[in-house]
C-alpha cells in the first residue's frame, strides 16, 4: 500500500517537474536564444549610403571688436583703453543689443621690452592693453541693419579693431533632423531597389551611422585698424550679405538579406 503511494506522489512530482520545465523552456529560455539569434551579425548583408540635404539661412550673427592701446604710461594705457571700450559697449547698447549678448573675450596686457647692451639686459619701455567684447546680434531678417551700423559706427569711438563676422544658426539641430530623415529615406530606396534587383529580401537594419558635412557659412572678416592710436578709416555703412547654405549630411545604412 505504502509502496502504491510513494508511486502515485513520484508521478505527480514528475508531472509537476516535467510541466515546470516546459514552461521554463517556453518562457525563458526560446525568448533567450531568440535575442541571442538576433544579436547576432547576419552573415549576409549589404549596405547603402545616402545623402540629405536643407538649406539655411541664418538667424544669427556673431563678431568682435578691440581696443588696443600703446604707451609708457600704464595708469594712462589702462584709462585710454577703458573710455573707448566704454563708449563702444554703450554705442551697440544703443543699437538694441541687449546686455546678454556681449561677452568679453580677452584681456591681455603685454610689457614691451628694450634690450641695452651697454648694461647686458632688457628694460619695459611700454605697454600694449588689449581689450575685446564679442557681440551676438539675433533674429537676422529684422536687424540686419544694425549690423552694417554697428560695425560702420565703431572706428569713429576708438575702437582701433573689428573683426570675424560670421552667420550661423541659433538651433541648428532642428535643420538636422530635416536633412537626416530626406537621408535615411533615401537610403532605405535605394536599398529596395537593389533588393529587388539582386532578387533578395530586404531584412532588418543591422547598424548605421552619419556624417554631418556642414553647415558652413560665409563669414565677413575686416580687421579695421591694427595697434597703437592710429586707425584705418571705415565707411558708415558696411554691405553685408549673410546668404544662405547647405547642411548635408551623409548616412550609411547596412541591411540583413533575406
Amino acid at each position: 500500500m505504502e509502496t502504491s503511494k510513494a508511486k502515485s506522489y513520484f508521478w505527480i512530482f514528475l508531472d509537476i517537474f516535467l510541466a515546470g520545465l516546459i514552461i521554463g523552456i517556453f518562457f525563458f529560455v526560446m525568448p533567450m536564444l531568440s535575442s541571442i539569434n538576433n544579436s547576432r551579425f547576419p552573415s549576409r548583408t549589404f549596405y547603402v549610403n545616402a545623402e540629405g540635404k536643407t538649406t539655411v539661412k541664418p538667424d544669427l550673427a556673431q563678431f568682435s571688436f578691440s581696443v588696443i592701446t600703446e604707451g609708457v604710461d600704464l595708469v594712462k594705457v589702462a584709462s585710454d583703453n577703458n573710455q573707448r571700450l566704454a563708449e563702444g559697449i554703450k554705442f551697440v547698447k544703443e543699437e538694441g543689443i541687449p546686455a546678454e549678448d556681449l561677452k568679453t573675450t580677452q584681456y591681455s596686457l603685454n610689457p614691451k621690452y628694450e634690450y641695452h647692451k651697454n648694461q647686458g639686459q632688457s628694460f619695459i619701455v611700454g605697454y600694449t592693453l588689449t581689450q575685446t567684447v564679442q557681440v551676438k546680434i539675433k533674429d537676422l531678417e529684422k536687424n540686419l541693419d544694425k549690423i552694417s551700423k554697428i560695425l560702420g559706427g565703431l572706428p569713429e569711438l576708438g575702437i582701433n579693431q573689428v573683426s570675424g563676422v560670421s552667420f550661423t544658426v541659433e538651433n541648428p539641430e532642428e535643420f538636422l533632423v530635416i536633412a537626416r530623415k530626406e537621408a535615411f529615406e533615401k537610403a532605405r530606396s535605394k536599398a529596395e531597389s537593389m533588393a529587388k534587383g539582386m532578387g533578395v529580401g530586404l531584412g532588418r537594419v543591422v547598424s548605421f551611422n552619419e556624417f554631418n558635412n556642414g553647415p558652413i557659412y560665409p563669414y565677413y572678416d575686416k580687421a579695421m585698424g591694427m595697434g597703437g592710436e592710429g586707425m584705418v578709416p571705415a565707411p558708415q555703412m558696411v554691405s553685408i550679405e549673410p546668404g544662405t547654405e547647405e547642411i548635408t549630411i551623409q548616412v550609411n545604412v547596412t541591411y540583413e538579406i533575406r
